[in-house]
């Protein structure tokens, strides 16, 4: 009898040991999978800005798709490119399956997001920089969505720095600042001279220059009319979805043959015609923002000496 009992309650330690196992290897099983799947980031990005960021926080590896607007260096030349960030499609997003859409804060159509949420697909809109401090919160956001919090630290303090030695940059000290015009050419449309609050006028700022057009917003100027402002300096964007292989002196040239009359301002007797990135001007203060304004203001000060 009471080698029967024993055998009984060896049997029922057994019987517990496999289940607390069993148990604890499906919990773990269970704890593993929620954690991959918490942890597997399947990315689209929609804004220059926004790419800009995601690739300077080494995230590259999560993209699974980019806007027409997004540059990528050649390596990446695989990932998935989408329409324009104002008039992207919900089919072709969830076409690819991604777990998160971040974008330009004027990312849409809105019916096209709304149908992205529906499907459980989080989706982000970043608001545009308009100064270091919406900057650096931006990257922060990002960080957070993409698990790149020290990446972040380590960008917003190059970017920081770099933006001191701008506001440093012995050209803002000087009493006559350069005199800068700004031109958008678009295909189709008349050339457009940028004003105040434009991506433009704010890169023109950090350089330490002066933003000659004195006007809010783009505004459409005769030959006539860039003549009488006399700029010392034209910056020049085309906003086109072809790489522009021009150097700067080629892309002056082709701009008084094609407007002659400029080749009477000091910007056009000196050569100082320069082009400006088309990602400089999408999203606000940014990365490319931030480079154009480091070049503009080199150049200014090379051309002082």
């Amino acid at each position: 009898m009471l080698f029967q009992a024993n055998r009984h309650a060896n049997k029922s330690a057994n019987n517990w040991r496999l289940f607390f196992q069993a148990l604890t290897l499906s919990t773990f099983a269970a704890l593993f999978s929620t954690n991959a799947l918490s942890q597997e980031i399947k990315l689209v990005s929609a804004g220059a800005g926004v790419t800009e960021l995601v690739l300077a926080l080494d995230a590259a590896d999560e993209l699974v798709a980019v806007d027409s607007t997004s540059y990528l260096p050649k390596h990446l030349a695989t990932i998935a490119k989408l329409g324009y960030h104002r008039m992207l499609s919900a089919e072709g997003i969830m076409a690819l399956s991604p777990t998160l859409v971040v974008g330009s804060e004027v990312m849409g159509p809105e019916t096209t997001l709304n149908v992205l949420k529906q499907a459980k697909i989080e989706v982000v809109k970043l608001p545009s920089s308009a100064d270091e401090k919406q900057l650096m919160t931006n990257i922060d956001t990002l960080a957070q969505l993409l698990k790149r919090t020290d990446q972040a630290t380590q960008l917003k303090q190059d970017l920081h720095r770099r933006l001191e030695g701008l506001n440093k940059q012995q050209l803002s000290q000087q009493q006559a600042q350069p005199k800068i015009l700004f031109m958008l050419l678009q295909e189709g449309r008349g050339a457009r001279v940028g004003g105040k609050g434009t991506a433009a006028d704010t890169i023109i700022a950090l350089s330490g220059a002066k933003n000659i057009a004195d006007f809010e917003g783009y505004k459409s100027l005769s030959q006539e009319g860039i003549l009488s402002l006399q700029p010392d300096v034209i910056l020049l964007s085309k906003r086109s979805e072809q790489s522009d292989a021009q150097t700067d002196e080629q892309t002056a040239q082709a701009l008084l043959k094609e407007m002659p009359l400029l080749a009477h301002t000091p910007a056009g007797k000196n050569g100082h015609i320069q082009t400006l990135a088309p990602q400089a001007l999408l999203g606000g203060l940014g990365i490319s923002a931030i480079g154009a304004a480091e070049t503009l203001a080199a150049t200014l000060l090379k051309q002082d000496q």
